[in-house]
């Protein structure tokens, strides 16, 4: 079942949306989703409003709205509610179930759509839509393929500590992240960078390359130039699971600095800790990893093999093979994340130890 929202447009629309039936520009539709899909979006908008742009957006493909917060209201998602702030028709806001559906695809057609643009859209295409735009379906993906295909490519790049990623512009095929390379553009991957941060990087430098390439891909000259990958050098990238979220400190402290940062903002990354109180009485707290960094030497400052420690404004955990994790931020359940003085702090004398 198709849905179009039903939302009141800005009263000071930025970009202005034409229908397709009344100009000679050549229709593009855009999917997405989350926050950083509004960057590609931003990126066509801006450029379809230049006096010398070939094409527009006739219509924006994206998630239905979905229960997001703890009030469990109903919200648009990230990309619906931008589309809508930069004066986009909600008439032209499509939200199906999924791509296959009959109504949807029935409402694309009509559009006569030259072109098709995914960006973390999060659904699967199947072969009737990517039948329908005249020059296919390309989609920005924020890794350097055939590696890291599939649902987190970032997060699991920095799980695996590369240190040097990208983004690719590829056709859309039936196989998973399989289609002939457009173009790419590689970034060197700093050891403190989170996947959020890594995350947006990589997206408007893949606006960069989608609107660069358009010419091309309009005229129908990027499908004869793109190169077909290299399939058996492919890696996989699968969608993370929230009960990776747990660290185990008898992991080397690379390995879990690594996690840290390839898990932050969703879904975190969790860890128990034992606090010993002065009485000597032990209860066992839950603690939200938040930001860390791998320690550079490990003195003799633990009196015992489990014990954390304070030092230089971090919480030191003993790692596996020798190693040491310095904890910089944490976060209780239910309360703001705070750094390791304020929560060291807070123990008032008590003992930590790992678990």
């Amino acid at each position: 079942m198709i849905r179009r929202l039903c939302c009141l447009q800005s009263a000071t629309p930025s970009v202005p949306v034409s229908s397709p039936s009344i100009t000679k520009k050549k229709p593009l539709v855009f999917l997405g989703a989350p926050q950083v899909s509004t960057i590609v979006l931003d990126a066509l908008l801006n450029a379809s409003a230049s006096p010398h742009s070939t094409f527009e957006v006739a219509a924006v493909v994206t998630q239905p709205a979905a229960r997001r917060a703890r009030g469990k209201k109903l919200s648009l998602s990230p990309l619906a509610t931008h589309a809508l702030d930069r004066g986009f028709s909600s008439d032209l806001i499509f939200t199906p179930e999924r791509a296959g559906d009959d109504t949807f695809l029935s409402n694309l057609k009509a559009l006569h759509p030259h072109l098709c643009i995914t960006a973390a859209y999060g659904n699967i295409l199947p072969t009737k839509f990517l039948d329908i735009p005249s020059f296919g379906t390309v989609n920005i993906h924020p890794s350097l393929l055939p590696l890291y295909r599939g649902a987190a490519p970032v997060q699991r790049a920095l799980q695996d500590g590369v240190k040097e990623t990208g983004v690719s512009l590829a056709f859309t095929v039936r196989a998973l992240d399989a289609g002939p390379i457009i173009a790419t553009e590689t970034v060197e991957v700093d050891d403190q960078i989170k996947a959020p941060d890594l995350l947006e990087l990589l997206f408007h430098k893949g606006s960069k390359l989608l609107i660069g390439e358009l010419p091309s891909i309009l005229d129908g000259s990027a499908i004869v130039k793109a190169q077909s990958q290299d399939h058996s050098k492919a890696t996989l990238a699968p969608k993370i699971n929230p009960d990776e979220s747990w660290l185990s400190f008898d992991q080397e402290a690379s390995v879990l600095h690594n996690k840290v940062r390839a898990f932050s903002g969703w879904p975190g990354t969790r860890a128990r800790v034992l606090v010993i109180e002065k009485n000597g009485q032990q209860k066992t707290l839950e603690i939200k990893i938040i930001t860390t960094q791998v320690r550079s030497h490990v003195s003799a400052q633990f009196d015992e093999a489990d014990d954390v420690a304070f030092v230089d404004g971090a919480l030191v955990f003993p790692c596996g093979r020798g190693t040491a994790l310095e904890v910089l931020e944490v976060q209780l359940p239910g309360k703001k994340a705070v750094n390791a003085a304020a929560f060291w702090n807070g123990l008032r004398g008590q003992k930590l130890k790992k678990l």
